[in-house]
């Protein structure tokens, strides 16, 4: 019994295991979606998939070997593998960041199964430049980038490569090209290589803020003694993963002539460079149904939002922000006092400016751009160097604003299922006829 039918039996959705199980053509169809036909390379043997149940087949399969920082951070692994199915249908593709602080903490696993589901994968180790953009212009679709160990290019001991963070900024829009010159029998040409490809990332630290903020960002951590997960086995675990490929790619084909004009509606606060990068991912969970649009939309609100919180803010910025924090509800503090509360968090960059702690020449320099002086302040029978309260006033209004494009709230990912489960329960209530004549309406006459 394959992978897929063992989890029909446990009361999954059916769906095909293999393309010549179904020659009837049934896409998927949504009521906000243009009536068109499927492709003409996809009109013969395609299946009828139900994509909620499949994406729902491909989240269970992952949470068997990956322990993801966050739940909301598992749907959207699901939904960005999809996407990789669907690229010909979108100008955008958001970069996968996964990142920790540590080794040992599950990245280049979730790399490795990432590689076995999503479209035409490429997985590399310390890759130039010049074969990433050949490896691209080569293949006749665009590959998916999966480049593990990224911190020996970016991390804080290495040099860093700016051609290879020009490709993976550059190559999350459709259109992008590399320009190089070559030389063949004594003349020289140029030649304009395309960089638009999916890419996931795995390392430690971080990366260039050009490349975070174009990214879904996870932050991988150690597992917990109760977080238990299965040995991944090749042997017995890539056939499995191979169905569900094959099931993810006959979806996609069904529904891309629907994905190429399909414009998702997204919460007010996921705008600009977060709706191209969330845009993509809603457009798949919309054509899957069930409860993925729901959820799509919760993922991409606690995503975006918890992006921005971890945003580090320009060191000036995060000095104003921690003296507000000293100053309370004083009207005055003293320099040493001030030097003292910033030197005391050991994780705050205070105590390493350049190989020097901060002190009241350098917390000087600091302020002085933002049009703030020390006065002599007086502190019981002393007077001393400090800071007074109104000399902040200026500053902290004009770089420390409440947050007034917070994110419109939407049903959290809990809330989306509990969601489903009740719109379930209506649907089996009206088949009984309960409260009702025992017709099942039409669903497409809302």
């Amino acid at each position: 019994m394959t992978y897929l039918q063992e989890s029909e039996k446990a009361g999954a959705a059916p769906t095909a295991s293999d393309p010549l199980d179904t020659e009837i053509v049934t896409p998927v169809s949504l009521d906000n979606s243009n009536d068109e036909c499927l492709p003409e390379e996809s009109t013969t043997k395609v299946s009828a998939i139900d994509g909620a149940a499949l994406l729902d087949l491909i989240r269970a399969f992952l949470l068997r070997f990956i322990v993801y920082p966050s739940e909301a951070a598992s749907y959207a692994h699901v939904l960005w593998i999809g996407h990789t199915h669907l690229l010909p249908a979108f100008f955008t593709t958001p970069r996968l960041a996964v990142l920790s602080s540590d080794p040992g903490s599950g990245k280049s696993r979730l790399l490795e199964m990432t590689a076995m589901l999503v479209a035409r994968a490429i997985f590399c180790v310390q890759s130039t430049p010049a074969y990433i953009t050949r490896k691209i212009r080569d293949s006749e679709v665009e590959p998916t980038l999966l480049y593990d160990e990224i911190d020996t290019i970016f991390g804080p001991t290495a040099r860093g490569s700016e051609d290879l963070r020009a490709v993976f900024n550059s190559g999350y829009r459709r259109g992008a090209v590399r320009g190089v010159c070559f030389s063949e029998k004594g003349k020289t040409y140029t030649e304009e290589l395309p960089l638009f490809c999916p890419a996931a990332l795995g390392g430690l630290g971080t990366l260039p803020e050009t490349i975070m903020s174009r990214s879904i960002i996870f932050r991988m951590r150690k597992c917990l003694p109760n977080e238990k997960v299965e040995t991944f086995r090749p042997a017995v675990h890539e056939p499995e993963a191979g169905l569900l490929f094959d099931e993810l790619a006959l979806w996609a084909a069904s529904v891309l002539s629907q994905a190429k004009s399909y414009d998702p509606v997204l919460p007010d606060g996921v705008k600009d460079r977060n709706r191209d990068i969330w845009g993509p991912m809603t457009v798949v969970a919309d054509l899957a149904g069930g409860r993925w649009p729901d959820i799509a939309r919760a993922v991409a609100v606690e995503l975006v939002t918890n992006q921005k919180l971890e945003a580090e803010l320009p060191l000036g910025v995060r000095l104003l922000a921690e003296i507000r924090t000293c100053f309370g509800d004083r009207k005055q503090v003293s320099t040493n006092e001030l030097i003292h509360f910033l030197l005391a968090d050991d994780e705050a960059p205070w105590g390493d400016l350049s190989g020097k702690k901060i002190d009241a020449r350098k917390l000087a320099g600091f302020l002085r751009p933002y049009g703030i002086k020390s006065d002599t302040i007086r502190e019981s029978t002393t007077t001393c160097k400090g800071y007074k309260l109104e000399s902040f006033h200026d500053a902290w209004k004009r770089y420390l604003p409440l947050d007034q494009d917070a994110v419109t709230p939407v049903p959290s990912v809990a809330d989306s299922e509990e969601s489903q489960e009740c719109e379930d329960e209506q649907d089996a209530a009206l088949r009984i006829g309960d409260g009702c004549d025992g017709s099942v309406p039409d669903p497409d006459s809302s």
